[in-house]
């Protein structure tokens, strides 16, 4: 027996569910779907993200809605196009057998007249983006003032997204009777200021802790340098074979960067963020979905709504600001029930962050040292062997080339020819982790720690970009914002010259803000930093940017119209 036949759900959904591999509740769907079905309550869900809130809500909407009207009677406002697609999508698959309920998912990046047009043929559920949706309003092209249910998916992550006076304006316009379930997976504090607002004595379900990691996900960190953070990277992949992991990253031009050079040093893996157009980023998820992907780059924002099963790493490329989104990180493993490992990749200015992050989830990052060449050589070489134990052998096809294998090695014996095959697997891991050193952090010496005096040095920092290439002090805030994905009160004095820079940076930072310009080329030109105030060489810059001890030598007008004609 479906368990979810207690709930007394339509037959018509039952069998559609059945078929989708529905049997027993998750914790949420048990405890939401029997209030939610009833129609007749506020309602505010708190799950952690895999935990099936889709189902939870979906199938009491699509319960309640009279097929008899032809007017739109739930809405479901969710923040990012990806989510919105899912979430219709699923319901679109839970009404297989329920023809009559007419599902539309308006959404950005796509054409606004075919979703026009597809309202206009009758929609009962609505699933829509607030900024679509408002959109759509403003046309006055769709009516929300008959909706019965309005559903706020990941409310949390909409706020983070700013889209509260979206919300506001949306909701405001729906009807005063209606009612409201609310789904999240962390409590801050403006959704109290939703639920006072619009969910009048609600009915409220917390599943485990709020704002708490999944249980059955693995929590660990390492401790490495700045300039070796993308270094440490490449350690945790190669050090799990059959890793399918979402790698986080702050920016987007940081997104794209790591997938670049993932890609350029043989990966495979791909980035999606806000930059790729709609149809590009359709493209990236279903690669990913059918695992032609094995390293997804994303944003937390693009990485909204990623509904993939059996992710087995989440790799924070750098920690998150905000602990919500660390929890909502997690999330994209261990769904369903299964395992995950969350992985987060911290410098020594993060520690702070971590044992924040630990104290808001509840749970005990481990710490733990990044693999040596060695371990990572090992797994590859069980990953390999057990390959061939799995192997399925195409016995007919390979029967007429075995005699004349047979005959070139007969002269090499097992061990020896076992030997061979792995030295030809693994001369590329072999001979690129023989030199390699150890990434971690030795916190028995003290060099990694900041003296008293030292967060007042280096301060300032040259970078070789200024008037001439088109930056005035707003401009160049906002291109080392997007560079280096820090926060504007980083950057505490700009001063623009004619052909380079002087910047101030809060000290914490300027070691974060000198490698993300590592390799960089602005129009054709390498840019060059050095973090002049301090007196220290910078290991980025170029030896021919400094005077005789390491501090910034400003060049002869002549040399700069040399460099320009350059």
């Amino acid at each position: 027996m479906n368990h979810f036949e207690e709930f007394g759900i339509k037959k018509e959904l039952i069998k559609a569910i059945t078929e989708l591999g529905f049997e027993k509740l998750t914790p949420i769907q048990e405890q939401s779907i029997s209030v939610l079905k009833e129609g007749r309550q506020n309602f505010i869900g708190m799950a952690q993200t895999g935990t099936g809130k889709t189902a939870a809500f979906g199938l009491p909407l699509i319960s309640l809605v009279d097929t008899d009207s032809r007017t739109i009677q739930g809405l479901i406002l969710a923040p990012t196009r990806e989510l919105c697609v899912q979430i219709a999508k699923d319901l679109e698959n839970y009404c297989k057998y329920l023809n009559e309920v007419k599902i539309v998912a308006v959404y950005g990046g796509v054409s606004i007249r075919d979703q026009i047009s597809s309202i206009k043929k009758g929609a009962h559920i609505v699933v829509a983006t607030p900024g679509r949706l408002t959109d759509l309003i403003r046309r006055k092209k769709i009516n929300i003032s008959t909706i019965k249910y309005a559903v706020l998916d990941e409310a949390d992550e909409m706020l983070n997204m700013g889209f509260q006076e979206d919300l506001d304006a949306i909701l405001g316009l729906t009807p005063a009777d209606k009612r409201t379930w609310l789904f999240a997976a962390t409590m801050p504090e403006g959704i109290r200021a939703i639920t006072s607002r619009y969910l009048s004595d609600p009915f409220e379900v917390t599943i485990g802790i709020k704002n708490s990691a999944a249980e059955n996900s693995s929590h660990i960190y390492y401790v490495v340098h700045e300039r070796d953070r993308y270094k440490a990277l490449k350690r945790i992949v190669d050090a799990n074979p059959n890793i399918f992991a979402i790698v986080f990253c702050r920016t987007r031009a940081e997104t794209q960067k790591i997938s670049e050079k993932l890609i350029k040093d043989g990966y495979n893996a791909d980035s999606l963020h806000g930059d790729l157009s709609q149809t590009l980023r359709d493209k990236v998820m279903k690669h990913y979905r059918d695992r032609s992907l094995q390293l997804l780059v994303a944003t937390d924002v693009a990485a909204r709504g990623i509904d993939v099963n059996d992710v087995s790493h989440v790799i924070n490329y750098r920690l998150p600001d905000e602990t919500e989104l660390y929890t909502h990180r997690s999330g994209r493993t261990a769904r369903a029930g299964k395992s995950g490992i969350t992985i987060s990749i911290a410098n020594t200015k993060d520690m702070g962050k971590i044992r924040h992050i630990e104290k808001q989830i509840n749970r005990k990052l481990v710490y733990t040292k990044v693999p040596g060449g060695v371990e990572v050589c090992e797994a590859q070489l069980m990953s390999f062997i057990k390959k061939i134990q799995k192997v399925e052998i195409n016995r007919k096809e390979i029967s007429k080339y075995l005699p004349v294998i047979y005959d070139e090695v007969k002269d090499i014996d097992k061990d020896e020819l076992i030997k061979r095959i792995i030295s030809l697997e693994f001369s590329r891991f072999i001979e690129y982790y023989r030199e390699e050193e150890d990434l971690n952090i030795d916190f028995s010496k003290k060099d990694h720690v900041r003296t008293k005096g030292s967060a007042k040095k280096g301060n300032s920092m040259f970078i070789n970009l200024g008037a001439m290439d088109g930056f005035n002090t707003g401009s160049m805030q906002d291109y080392l914002i997007k560079m280096t994905g820090l926060p504007a009160k980083t950057f505490k004095r700009i001063n623009v010259k004619r052909t380079f820079s002087f910047i101030d940076i809060k000290a914490p930072h300027m070691p974060d803000v000198i490698d993300s310009f590592e390799n960089e080329i602005y129009k054709g030109r390498k840019i060059r930093t050095d973090a002049s105030g301090s007196g220290n060489k910078s290991r980025k810059s170029s030896p021919s940017s400094r005077g005789k001890k390491g501090f910034y030598k400003k060049p002869s007008r002549k040399k700069f119209k040399n460099r320009r004609a350059s």
